[in-house]
């Protein structure tokens, strides 16, 4: 269990003045709204408002300090009244001490009556704990209360934002997330990987504070960065085209750079600006696999200088058409 003075970086014998002074500063530097690229500050920050809720009352103070109550504010574990959880002696029977801490005939004495297996006591005290100990009623690591909370407690999540590239979503190729922490995870996107998705990596957040206890996931937010070329709807790609005109006009093919490389299509003779082609499987992939395609929309481009020919071509015809 953490320490709530060790939370806000002050001795116990702080006074008053001096924890709220703590607690001010800290709360300042840990805030959220200051800290939006950082997850783990949210965490901090709800710590040590935890530890100033406590420290920061004279009455709860106390009874943190004198060991009524823990960390959370929660009332300690001190043992059944009378040694037993039945009240003490009945029916002419021997009373047992359940106490949990070490030493003979004190505050140890009649543990066992809990992590025996062939006690009465022992499927009892596996309820209260919810199932913690293991078969055969033997605790887990550390024993106890520690014991069954080690087992549930699990690592914080890691998160992190990763910009990807449309021509990452279509390659083999594995990806790097980078964590506030500093560590770094290669990951293969998913078919069908979508702009907001978060990916979850089990295992691979913060250990768990706890022997026994669980590691926090890692969960990745992908953002698709805007391509200078190509306009995404769905799965599938839009590119405008430049084609000269006597391409145009009279048919040709023209190259296509995609995701995948450079391609040649073909452009139908006589095709007017708005014209769409299509090069299919060349889009982005899909959840139930393949790909969609990439829907070429023709522009038809003059020539950079003007072209006299075509243009007293132009002019005649435009003569006879009169």
């Amino acid at each position: 269990m953490r320490d709530l003075y060790a939370v806000l970086g002050v001795a116990k014998s702080a006074d008053e003045k001096e924890i709220k002074s703590a607690f001010r500063k800290l709360a300042k530097q840990y805030h959220p709204d200051a800290n939006a690229d950082d997850p783990a500050a949210g965490t901090r920050f709800n710590e040590i408002n935890q530890a100033y809720e406590i420290l920061g009352d004279k009455d709860k103070r106390a009874k943190y300090d004198s060991g009524e109550i823990d960390a959370e504010g929660k009332p300690k574990f001190t043992g059944f009244p009378g040694g037993s959880p039945f009240g003490g002696r009945a029916g002419g029977t021997r009373s047992h001490n359940f106490n949990f801490g070490g030493g003979p005939g004190g505050a140890g004495a009649g543990a066992d009556a809990f992590t025996d297996p062939d006690s009465p006591f022992a499927d009892l005290f596996e309820q209260a704990l919810g199932g913690a100990f293991g078969r055969g009623g033997r605790p887990p690591r550390g024993g106890g209360f520690a014991g069954a909370r080690s087992a549930s407690m699990r690592g914080e999540d890691l998160r992190a934002n990763l910009k990807v590239r449309l021509e990452d979503v279509v390659s083999e190729d594995k990806v790097e997330a980078v964590f506030p922490t500093g560590k770094r995870l290669a990951i293969r996107l998913p078919e069908g990987v979508e702009n907001g998705q978060v990916i979850r990596l089990r295992g691979q957040g913060q250990p768990a504070p706890f022997d026994g206890g669980q590691p926090g996931d890692a969960l990745v937010t992908i953002e698709l960065v805007k391509h200078p070329r190509f306009e995404v709807t769905g799965r599938d790609l839009t590119l405008d085209l430049a084609v000269p005109v006597e391409d145009a006009v009279l048919g040709g093919k023209l190259q296509v750079d995609t995701l995948d490389g450079r391609v040649s299509i073909s452009v139908p003779a006589w095709s007017s600006s708005g014209k769409t082609l299509r090069l299919k499987g060349k889009g982005l992939t899909r959840k139930e696999g393949g790909r969609g395609d990439i829907l070429v929309r023709l522009q038809i481009a003059l020539p950079a200088e003007p072209d006299e020919a075509l243009i007293a071509f132009l002019r005649e015809r435009g003569r006879k058409a009169a």
